[in-house]
């Protein structure tokens, strides 16, 4: 399998001013710090991608900024649309830093300047998850997929968001049904939420695929345990996922999520 080759990881200082993160915590990130000063729409697409010599075999639209219809939507929307896309940019970076409060203002400025962008926001409902805003995070989802069927992420996320305001079962009644994901991982781990599954089956699966399945199984099984009110059994597949070749060296968003998730439970993943 093609790896994405990353530069050598860059390590921050979170303050306690961050909202997940109190005492100041050291996150070392799989990637350079980006400055935001550059307006160029398409820079976000991490360098490593272009140095690959292979076609990746599993490819998260996590890895782009942000969808292309917003991007489309940037270009012929005039300033505001393209500050938009800027605040965006912004946002991402500060929630990999572990600054979720904070990501959710940038992008909430995004929509004041572009409310179009709102409806492909699916770095927002990320954000509102992590800050216990549930109904809004399930409101974005729902609007995310309203937008593209065929995303099985943005299901699953509603279906976190409204496990907490509603409960397990409820949530599923409530399940948005989308198209068949081409990614296996993620259509057993979809069908593991959506008719309750086992997420160590699930793990198991792909435990000796390829780095980026099981990365992915490891995450969603965590997330699965958790929605299930199982907290030391979300810690041990989500840290595991952290640890993982992938969740350390690609610059996939949620491999940057797998290590907030962690620093707002006070988990260590070092």
């Amino acid at each position: 399998m093609a790896l994405i080759q990353n530069p050598k990881p860059t390590t921050i200082l979170i303050s306690s001013a961050s909202y997940c993160s109190s005492p100041a915590t050291s996150l070392t990130l799989p990637y350079p710090l980006r400055t935001n000063t550059n307006p160029r729409l398409f820079s976000t697409i991490p360098s490593s991608i272009h140095n690959l010599q292979h076609p990746l075999p599993f490819f998260s639209r996590r890895l782009f900024l942000p969808a292309v219809s917003g991007i489309w939507d940037a270009l012929t929307g005039g300033n505001n649309a393209r500050e938009a896309i800027v605040a965006i940019r912004r946002g991402m970076v500060l929630f990999r830093q572990g600054d979720v409060l904070g990501s959710l203002a940038e992008f909430d400025k995004a929509i004041e300047l572009d409310p179009r962008q709102k409806a492909y926001l699916w770095q927002r409902g990320l954000s509102l998850y992590y800050l216990d805003r549930f109904e809004e995070g399930a409101e974005q989802f729902r609007l995310d997929v309203a937008q593209n069927p065929n995303d099985t992420e943005e299901s699953i996320w509603c279906f976190l968001c409204e496990a907490q305001l509603y409960g397990v079962d409820e949530a599923r009644k409530r399940f948005l049904e989308v198209g068949r994901d081409p990614r296996p991982v993620m259509r057993d781990a979809y069908n593991m939420f959506k008719d309750r599954g086992d997420p160590e089956k699930l793990v198991t699966a792909f435990s000796n695929g390829p780095e980026n399945e099981y990365f992915y199984a490891s995450l969603y099984a965590g997330l699965y345990h958790e929605s299930q009110n199982k907290p030391d059994a979300a810690k041990f597949h989500i840290v595991a996922a952290c640890r993982s070749p992938y969740g350390q060296r690609s610059d996939d968003y949620m491999a940057a999520l797998s290590k907030v998730h962690c620093l707002c439970r006070n988990w260590s993943f070092n």
